[in-house]
């Protein structure tokens, strides 16, 4: 049996990005995530109209990203997961995000969407891969086979984690692991990984 996982990126490797701007550039409306805003469409059209109101454009927001390390131990567990099995990035980031933070990350493969950006530099929409991207990706990979591990921490990891063979919350808020106590959680790396080892080899 072939089995993927599939890994949320912010929050579960590395730090909310859009957290890291709105700290950066002083803006707490920007703090808000899919941890706290499960509507992802809601959610973006806020942070486009904020960062067009505060005139902050894409070169801006790259200077921060530039600046944002991995989770203390995220590259050395997907290091080590990349030696058992084979991993796939599933995440709401953008293309235009994702280059630094997949570098320190060293290079794994990440599905994810795509800003649209304006002559002047400012974000002014952004583009699904497909609607509902995780939970498509999901069913995609098991068509071809795979029995698929799941691993996120917000309310847009729910559907690739409850359809997955085996799903995991990681780094979760406490409102979203007392909404789903059917999902195993974790906060730690060796945790997941011995979560994970566990599906891999049918223990």
């Amino acid at each position: 049996m072939q089995h993927i996982v599939c890994l949320d990126l912010e929050g579960t490797l590395v730090p909310e990005i859009w957290i890291a701007v709105a700290d950066a550039a002083n803006i707490p409306e920007l703090r808000v995530t899919t941890r706290e805003e499960p509507d992802y469409d809601k959610l973006m059209k806020m942070r486009i109209a904020t960062l067009r109101e505060h005139g902050l454009t894409i070169a801006d927001i790259q200077k921060v990203i530039a600046g944002v390390e991995p989770l203390p131990g995220a590259k050395e567990f997907l290091d080590e997961l990349r030696t058992l099995t084979q991993v796939v990035i599933l995440s709401d980031t953008f293309t235009q995000f994702a280059k630094p933070v997949m570098e320190k990350l060293g290079w794994p493969t990440i599905f994810c969407n795509a800003l649209v950006i304006d002559g002047e530099g400012f974000v002014t929409d952004y583009e699904y891969r497909v609607q509902n991207p995780k939970y498509v990706s999901v069913r995609a990979l098991e068509s071809t086979g795979f029995q698929v591990i799941a691993a996120g921490d917000s309310h847009n990891d729910l559907p690739m984690i409850k359809v997955a063979k085996a799903g995991f919350l990681m780094n979760a808020p406490e409102a979203i692991i007392a909404e789903n106590p059917d999902v195993p959680a974790f906060n730690t790396y060796p945790q997941l990984m011995a979560a994970i080892k566990e599906v891999l080899t049918g223990e």
